[in-house]
């Protein structure tokens, strides 16, 4: 088996950290972060200074656990770096999540706790699909996409990239979210939200700049 390095020791890592220790994927697990505190027991290896020994040491496979709301410019950066140094880039699905037939996963996704994603779908590099989360049939969801706790995505939506869909939010069936968008929390979206835009609500209404 190999050996995993989680980028990032904060809430994300926990979660991450978590459903790796349920599910016995890999030989070992090390986090790479400045605070010199495990997580879960599980212990810091190095900074990010330490990346290139960590690598010639046998450390094989690099994960993300840097958390994201409304930028994604830190984890595209970690993501980008863990590439240029060679490191392979796995999905994450914890035990308890459904993965249906025929869905392509990006490298470096996370599905979380009881998170459902249905079939057909494709779900882009470094993904977050968090606890709960349901991806209906059909859907294409970006790179570095958030999906927060609870959020539904209905059959055929499409979530472009670095979009943050808020905890509990309910997007209908074949609605178009653009690229960078940030759905907040509860939100009920029945239109299509633009690039770059702020939206929330009952029904989702795009903020006036």
């Amino acid at each position: 088996m190999s050996r995993l390095l989680l980028i990032g020791g904060g809430g994300h890592c926990a979660s991450v950290a978590d459903c790796l220790l349920s599910s016995g994927t890999f030989e070992q697990i090390g986090i790479v972060d400045i605070t010199g505190r495990p997580v879960l027991g599980v212990p810091i290896v190095g900074t990010d200074a330490d990346l290139p020994r960590l690598k010639e040491e046998g450390w094989t496979d690099a994960f993300i656990t840097v958390g994201s709301v409304g930028n994604t410019a830190i984890r595209r950066r970690l993501y980008e770096k863990m590439k240029a140094l060679g490191f392979h880039i796995p999905a994450v699905i914890d035990p308890t999540a459904v993965i249906a037939r025929e869905v392509a996963l990006g490298e470096g996704c996370f599905i979380g706790k009881r998170a459902v994603v249905n079939t057909g779908c494709r779900l882009g590099r470094c993904a977050i699909i968090n606890t709960g989360a349901v991806v209906e049939h059909g859907c294409r969801v970006g790179d570095f996409v958030h999906l927060s706790p609870g959020a539904v995505l209905c059959g055929e939506v499409a979530v472009g990239d670095d979009s943050h869909i808020g905890a509990g939010a309910v997007v209908r069936q074949e609605i178009n979210i653009g690229k960078g968008a940030l759905v907040g929390a509860g939100s009920v979206v029945v239109k299509d939200i633009p690039d770059g835009a702020t939206a929330y609500g009952n029904p989702c209404r795009v903020k006036e700049s």
